[in-house]
């Protein structure tokens, strides 16, 4: 699997906020007080050193980003945890891995709290852009998590 350089995953990251309403021109304009040139000079412009955190931080980006509501795609890894049932025993859960879930109203501010204490807050973000071919190599990485797979708009698995 080829790696995503940084201007790749803006531009996915760019793309997702503005199917949900972002603004990325004015917002650029704004916050980087830059000369507006075209979207790919603005990417360049906002990839070089750390100005991507900028962005990454923004609540207006964020709102529009994990929009409330919203179908998002993204892979959550199997999990086995214990708790307790209704009658007091310890039982064992195993939540098979997902890739699709609808956003809550304040889904935006929690990712924000979790983005500022990642160590790499563009790595963080990067795993709600999925492709199929992190879908194919996640799926070789984990044989046992063959249930997984991306739903497109119309409800189709790809």
């Amino acid at each position: 699997m080829a790696q995503m350089t940084r201007q790749e995953i803006l531009q996915l990251l760019l793309l997702q906020a503005k199917a949900n309403g972002f603004e990325f021109r004015r917002w650029f304009r704004t916050h980087l007080h830059a000369t507006w040139v075209d979207f790919e000079g603005a990417i360049v412009l906002l990839s070089e050193g750390r100005r991507y955190y900028t962005l990454l931080f923004s609540h207006e980006f964020a709102r529009c980003f994990w929009k409330p509501g919203a179908q998002i795609t993204f892979i959550v890894p199997n999990a086995t945890y214990t708790r307790k049932n209704k009658t007091g025993e310890v039982v064992t859960v195993k939540r098979p891995a997902f890739t699709r879930r609808t956003l809550k109203v304040d889904a935006w501010r929690y990712h924000l709290k979790e983005m500022a204490v990642a160590e790499e807050p563009l790595r963080y973000i990067r795993r709600f852009i999925v492709r199929k071919e992190d879908l194919e190599h996640y799926k070789a990485e984990h044989p046992a998590d063959e249930d997984v797979s991306i739903e497109d708009e119309s409800g189709r698995t790809a």
